[in-house]
């Protein structure tokens, strides 16, 4: 096991613990805040700088992978998010359209990491970020119509400044550098161990800015529990089902696996914010569900792993 892949198994758990327990500190829970959003770039940014670019045209048009993601995204998850809604949360409607709007949202940012880090397909990924980005823009009101009657507006400027910050940035920064400089094995590695350090880092930050919060609402937090595992779980087996019937390589199930366990709590969030003002509890459970999330997330990476 490479150096880079120890520190990622001992990293990771030392961030969700710490930040953690320092969520009580308001100095360090204000401070750390802050610095998210920051180290989220920079983790952007050294994925990009690892991400080859040769052949993606190939991967683009992986058709039959692209296919089932977006079944899985857009078809199974609603439903399956709605009927999970339904059994554990209709006593308190604002919780479930809170839950809904996360898990119809797939994620355009952290999924990359723990595809990275459990060894995916990364251009796969990286194929099916546009098409998981413009259809849930898309058709995150039509879910939020047919499922609880709610339709709102939302605030496209902030949506797309937050996009170009994290995504496209990042990326286009991470070209322009390659292109004038040689990326050679030892800074791979390099960027490699940014990666895993700056994700690390931005663990801690989330946990400690927002820990207080899962302690003073330790109710939402058993509540939305449930729901979200058995999420987690039956996706996970379906992805694992679909990979033994269409024979998909294990590189290929990785990035399939991730990309429809990963949910978007930071543009679900920003939409909450904007389109719910006079409901903050529906914020609240976007800001409670990556910290059941994460773990779950790095769990999941540490097994496909395994399974390979």
């Amino acid at each position: 096991m490479k150096l880079n892949e120890k520190l990622q198994m001992v990293l990771l758990p030392i961030a969700i613990t710490s930040g953690f327990l320092l969520s009580q500190n308001s100095l360090i829970s204000d401070f750390s805040g802050n610095l998210t959003t920051p180290l989220l770039l920079l983790m952007i940014f050294s994925l990009f700088m690892n991400i080859p670019l040769k052949n993606f045209k190939k991967e683009f048009i992986n058709f039959k992978f692209i296919k089932i993601a977006l079944l899985i995204n857009f078809i199974w998850t609603p439903i399956l998010s709605y009927i999970l809604g339904y059994i554990f949360l209709s006593q308190n409607i604002y919780l479930w359209i809170g839950f809904i709007m996360l898990l119809v949202t797939p994620c355009t940012d952290w999924y990359m990491i723990f595809t990275d880090l459990a060894k995916g397909n990364m251009k796969l990924s990286f194929s099916i970020l546009p098409l998981n980005l413009l259809l849930q823009l898309i058709l995150l009101p039509v879910y939020l119509f047919l499922f609880t009657g709610v339709l709102s507006g939302f605030d496209l400027n902030l949506l797309i400044e937050t996009i170009f910050l994290i995504i496209i940035l990042p990326f286009i920064l991470s070209q322009v550098i390659k292109h004038l400089v040689n990326i050679d094995n030892k800074l791979s590695d390099y960027f490699e161990l940014i990666t895993i350090v700056s994700l690390s880092l931005a663990i801690f930050t989330m946990f400690s800015s927002k820990g207080s919060l899962l302690i003073n609402n330790t109710l939402i937090f058993i509540i939305l529990l449930i729901p979200f595992a058995l999420f987690f779980i039956i996706n996970f087996i379906l992805t694992y089902l679909v990979k033994i019937a269409i024979k998909m390589n294990h590189e290929d199930y990785v990035s399939l696996s991730l990309t429809t366990l990963a949910r978007n709590s930071p543009i679900s969030l920003a939409v909450a914010a904007t389109a719910f003002p006079n409901h903050p509890i529906i914020a609240l459970s976007l800001v409670i569900a990556p910290l059941i999330e994460l773990p779950t997330l790095t769990i999941v990476s540490y097994i496909l792993r395994k399974l390979k």
